[in-house]
């Protein structure tokens, strides 16, 4: 079986760019590099594609994943990017050494997205084992494990510019997660020397200590805070997202409902609902 980016009828004004093909049974991630004309696709077989959209090729392909890779993002100034599959791993890759740094373990379960933060040294991933994950990338260690969901967590995303979480789940909720406890403890006043822990394949010394949490800081302190709970799916909630510049929060569900969310310091209601999915 085949797959294509923009495999479906355009309109007749509309014509499709570009057509990448490959064999795998489907596709399970996807993303744009933030300058380079890069797209990653992470497949159900394992492998993670890197094509050029501009040269219409395929530039390499990383295998050491075992089963389906649903999630993948580029960091903003590195060369790097992060997977996490159904192997319960996350894996930060650098893309111009071409091979995996390092794995970071602790999921117990399928790992649906994974992101880096725009600014901090760290990664946000979202798993069926109903959690999600806070990790230090340079450190290598998990900051933070943030439970509440009762099903699947679906999703999971940072806000482009304030210190908030995103989630959302096959219990039916979108949840807003307020981090600043949290940024505030392991968040060094000095800038932080990226440069550097891509030099050391991804580990920078300074601050690693701190960052050696038991597990009751883990799981049982207030580091983050659950700030909003969304209410109004009737069915599992599959994918939520912040607006880039608006408090406002969209969300889509197997109830074949959108809807629009917005939010402000003490409260987040729904705006909107929008219908027409069969």
């Amino acid at each position: 079986m085949s797959y294509a980016f923009g495999a479906f009828q355009p309109p007749k004004d509309k014509k499709m760019l570009i057509k990448f093909e490959s064999k795998s049974n489907r596709v399970k991630g996807l993303a744009f590099h933030p300058k380079r004309p890069w797209i990653l696709a992470s497949l159900h077989n394992g492998v993670i594609q890197l094509w050029d959209y501009r040269m219409e090729v395929m530039l390499d392909k990383f295998e050491e994943h075992d089963g389906p890779v649903r999630g993948v993002n580029f960091h903003n100034t590195q060369p790097l990017f992060v997977s996490g599959g159904d192997d319960y791993k996350i894996k930060v890759w650098n893309h111009s050494l071409r091979r995996c740094l390092f794995n970071l373990l602790g999921h117990l379960d399928y790992i649906r997205t994974v992101q880096f933060h725009h600014e901090y040294p760290w990664i946000l991933s979202a798993s069926d084992d109903q959690t999600i994950r806070i990790w230090n990338w340079q450190s290598r260690n998990c900051l933070s494990v943030l439970t509440g969901h009762n099903h699947y967590v679906m999703c999971a995303s940072f806000h482009p510019k304030e210190d908030l979480i995103l989630s959302a789940s096959l219990d039916q909720t979108v949840r807003v997660w307020d981090f600043t406890p949290l940024r505030k403890k392991h968040v060094s006043i000095a800038a932080v020397d990226f440069a550097n822990a891509a030099q050391n394949g991804g580990y920078n010394p300074i601050g690693a200590g701190a960052n050696n949490l038991s597990t009751a800081d883990l799981f049982g302190g207030s580091d983050v805070i659950v700030k909003h709970l969304l209410e109004g799916h009737t069915r599992g909630v599959n994918w939520a997202s912040f607006h880039k510049s608006l408090s406002l929060i969209v969300s889509g569900a197997d109830d074949r409902e959108v809807k629009l969310w917005r939010m402000n310091e003490s409260k987040a209601w729904e705006v909107d609902t929008m219908r027409g999915h069969l």
